[in-house]
């Protein structure tokens, strides 16, 4: 797993081009400039590694493209030492940008595939998320909750409720909702029963998995 200073060009080229496209948080932007994209790749597409898209991954699905992990993350203002609970872990390479930014990063994933891979293969580049769960992500994480931020890396039919309730006061959900398209949300937490939701434009995500055990 060679990290060279070819590819390191070319991620600063990347953050230049996320950049340009409008994210300013500069916490997001050296963590995307630090996680080495190419180790979360299969080695066929390891020349578009550090392009601003989304490629396949195992199990049918896909690393989502730089910008949108960026756009993602820097909704949810991310603090050093924040409980994040990131809904699909994928190949890991969102939880690899929360750990970079000092979250405490609990992530489930309903590819038992994805899971098995990415489990051993994130604490081989030095991520060590504080737990990664096989399961359904519509439930949440109850017995970790509350967290600082929940982002969700899948499109969503819907938004789940336990999701909003996990939060903390003041805590933010970032999730994409909609079928063949989505768009982006971001849920505040005000109080018990009050939300402030905000829609960010369109995306386009995999479907988010339920268990229909």
């Amino acid at each position: 797993m060679k990290d060279t200073f070819k590819h390191k060009g070319l991620r600063q080229q990347l953050v230049n081009v996320v950049k340009a496209k409008g994210i300013v948080d500069e916490a997001v932007l050296k963590a995307i400039g630090k996680v080495p994209r190419h180790l979360f790749m299969d080695s066929s597409f390891l020349d578009h590694a550090y392009q601003d898209k989304a490629f396949p991954i195992a199990a049918d699905q896909t690393i989502s493209q730089p910008y949108t992990v960026a756009f993602q993350t820097e909704l949810l203002q991310v603090n050093n030492g924040d409980k994040i609970l990131e809904i699909g872990t994928g190949c890991g390479y969102q939880t690899a940008v929360l750990c970079e930014l000092g979250a405490k990063v609990y992530s489930i994933e309903r590819q038992n595939e994805l899971f098995k891979i990415t489990s051993k293969f994130l604490p081989k580049l030095g991520y060590r998320a504080k737990k990664l769960i096989f399961g359904d992500g519509y439930k949440g994480l109850p017995e970790e909750a509350p967290f600082d931020g929940i982002i969700v890396t899948a499109g969503a039919p819907f938004v789940p409720k336990p999701l909003l309730g996990q939060l903390k006061i003041g805590g933010r959900l970032v999730i994409p909702v909609g079928n063949d398209v989505q768009v982006m949300n971001l849920f505040i937490r005000k109080g018990a029963k009050e939300f402030e939701q905000h829609e960010l434009g369109e995306f386009r995500f995999v479907p988010m998995l339920e268990d229909k055990n």
